[in-house]
């Protein structure tokens, strides 16, 4: 049987031909090292009161405007997220719901601006906090925008101390009654992180909320004020590693599920 040996060569050369344009073609689409961003990240800041008696609040802002900027242009170690949203946590009236400020009201601006703008829409005032209605805006907004495939990470910047009644009894059921059911099966993977607690409102976030698959970390404002220990002066902020790299390991370090 007779075959055309030249034919299939010159096939082969053209698949191989055709094969090679596309993986650059891939190559020029996908940069080096720049995997595409998948994270979806809402931060919610505690207007109330009880927040701002602490003392940590402006402290707070100040840093939410660094981890904002650090994370939205991926420097040292951070994860760029794919999806931002920044809304307040409280309200006048217990279930009040505030509107949430997009990924675009942060992009292409300094921290100083992002720090400004921060303090503008949040002013601390003598709101009630209720993390509730703050988890189940979430909820909506995630399911609203089809992000149900892609990690979420809620960042929560608060003293941690809910203002809801406790049960008849006299009990402090505060923490019991905190609930991520919207949350709990949102996504494949939903971390919250809570910033600013004392140590013991971490420890009763940790033990007495309620959770089955959301991953929870806390850090309390004893760790979290030593962030502007990391900055080294005279530096631009694009280059503090010593920063990127003291959030990325006491902030968005990797959390495991408990299950209760």
């Amino acid at each position: 049987m007779y075959v055309d040996h030249e034919s299939g060569t010159t096939r082969w050369r053209i698949a191989s031909a055709l094969l090679a344009t596309c993986l650059l073609l891939t190559a020029a689409c996908t940069p080096e090292g720049e995997p595409e961003p998948r994270m979806t990240l809402v931060i919610g800041i505690d207007v109330s009161g009880s927040f701002q008696s602490t003392g940590n609040y402006n402290d707070a802002l100040r840093f939410a405007a660094h981890y904002i900027y650090g994370h939205l242009n991926g420097l040292g170690e951070l994860e760029k997220p794919a999806v931002l949203f920044v809304g307040s946590i409280g309200g006048d009236q217990p279930g009040e719901v505030k509107s949430f400020q997009p990924i675009h009201a942060f992009q292409g601006k300094t921290v100083d601006e992002i720090d400004a703008d921060l303090h503008g829409w949040f002013p601390s005032g003598e709101a009630l906090t209720d993390f509730n209605p703050f988890f189940e805006r979430v909820s909506t907004f995630v399911k609203r925008q089809n992000l149900v495939l892609k990690p979420l990470t809620l960042v929560i910047i608060s003293d941690g101390v809910p203002d809801v009644r406790s049960s008849a009894g006299g009990e402090d059921d505060r923490y019991s009654r905190i609930s991520l059911e919207p949350l709990e099966f949102l996504s494949r993977r939903v971390t919250i992180r809570l910033l600013y607690p004392s140590p013991t409102v971490a420890d009763r976030w940790e033990k007495e909320v309620p959770r089955r698959r959301v991953r929870m970390w806390t850090q309390d404002h004893e760790v979290m004020r030593g962030w502007r220990n990391e900055i080294t002066l005279g530096l631009d902020v694009d280059q503090q590693e010593k920063l990127w790299t003291w959030i990325d390991d006491n902030v968005d370090h990797r959390t495991s599920r408990r299950i209760f």
